[in-house]
């Protein structure tokens, strides 16, 4: 079994909105955040992860949660997989210090925004209602 580990970033803004990246693999949206590189601290992960997805850089907070699920093989997206991946996925909150929003160029996802905790899109991850109901936005 192959193991991916990510981090991801749940972001807020004053009127009380959340930032989503759209991801292409799906294509569906998610919460902002992706795989770790070798040797990379989670925490590291997270910030340079929601800088090019969204263009902002952001201040991590609390540690929300851990989330771990079992992709099958005949679900991976990769060409040539045959076998399954688990993906541990770290979550954490996050506060924006600076930066513009800004899609992510030939990367993983092609757009972020901002939407109502009333108006997430029904496309979406699994990640994205565990990080919201561990961020107590969502039931």
């Amino acid at each position: 079994m192959d193991l991916r580990v990510a981090a991801y970033a749940v972001i807020q803004d004053d009127l009380g909105r959340v930032l989503l990246s759209h991801w292409t693999g799906g294509p569906a949206w998610s919460m902002p955040g992706g795989g770790m590189d070798p040797g990379e601290h989670p925490i590291e992960t997270a910030i340079r992860e929601v800088r090019e997805e969204t263009g902002y850089d952001v201040e991590i907070g609390d540690l929300l949660g851990v989330d771990s699920m079992v992709i099958p093989a005949t679900r991976r997206l990769a060409e040539g997989r045959d076998v399954p991946m688990q993906a541990l996925r770290i979550v954490y909150r996050a506060t924006i210090t600076g930066g513009t929003l800004t899609n992510e160029i030939d990367g993983s996802s092609d757009r972020a925004d901002w939407f109502d905790l009333d108006n997430i899109p029904s496309q979406r991850v699994s990640l994205v209602e565990y990080a919201l109901r561990t961020a107590r936005l969502w039931r």
